[in-house]
């Protein structure tokens, strides 16, 4: 069996997992999507698999089985750290964001706050993290240029999307709150948030992806 594993200090990693489907095997629950365990492997240089030996399932996350909506957001999380993360980089802060998200979720938190979060911690970890500037920028609306890497002038050209004002604020609030979503924040608010970010990983992936497509519509 062939896996992809998404490791806390080595980030991804393909393996192959010997005798995972043995009775009697190394390997307890078997690998399954959206599970957190402890893995035991061997990897060579210039071997693109690396040969998993034994698999300790710890977690599971069984609301992204029951409900639709925490699985679509599940899958886009998936989804993004697939696409975005290139193997043998390690990114800790992105896979502690991960896990943090599918606990939430599992727990039964909004899933737009479990997303939001997720999104912005993942773009900052990356590198991605939209300029949110508003100064000397006047008016309830503004806008967002992913040529620029994030807010500008609302100039009505079609290069820039146009952004309330509220929707920065509360990115800037996430921005200073390390990633913690106010608990005052409204549920509109929140959702245009996400719109905004998934438009600007849109953008940096170059393509709307299937998962991105599901959960936020065309």
């Amino acid at each position: 069996q062939t896996v992809s594993l998404f490791l806390r200090d080595h980030g991804l990693v393909r393996g192959l997992a010997k005798g995972a489907r043995r009775e009697r095997g190394s390997f307890s629950g078997g690998f399954d999507l959206f599970t957190r365990g402890e893995i035991v492997l061997i990897s060579k240089p210039g071997r693109e698999l690396a040969t998993l030996t034994e698999w300790t399932l710890l977690e599971t996350f069984p609301i992204l089985r029951r409900d639709a909506a925490a699985n679509r957001c599940g899958w886009y999380l998936a989804d993004l750290i697939g696409r975005f993360l290139h193997q043998p980089e390690p990114h800790p802060a992105t896979w502690t964001a991960t896990v943090t998200a599918l606990r939430e979720l599992d727990r039964g938190v909004d899933v737009d706050r479990v997303l939001l979060a997720f999104q912005w911690r993942m773009l900052c970890d990356l590198g991605y993290r939209p300029r949110l500037d508003l100064d000397g920028l006047e008016g309830d609306t503004v806008a967002f240029s992913a040529e620029s890497g994030g807010v500008v002038e609302d100039s009505g050209t079609p290069d820039r999307w146009r952004v309330r004002r509220t929707t920065i604020e509360l990115l800037d609030s996430i921005a200073s709150g390390d990633g913690v979503i106010p608990e005052v924040a409204e549920a509109a608010s929140v959702g245009r948030a996400n719109r905004l970010l998934a438009t600007w990983v849109r953008e940096l992936l170059g393509t709307e992806t299937v998962p991105m497509r599901l959960l936020f519509g065309s």
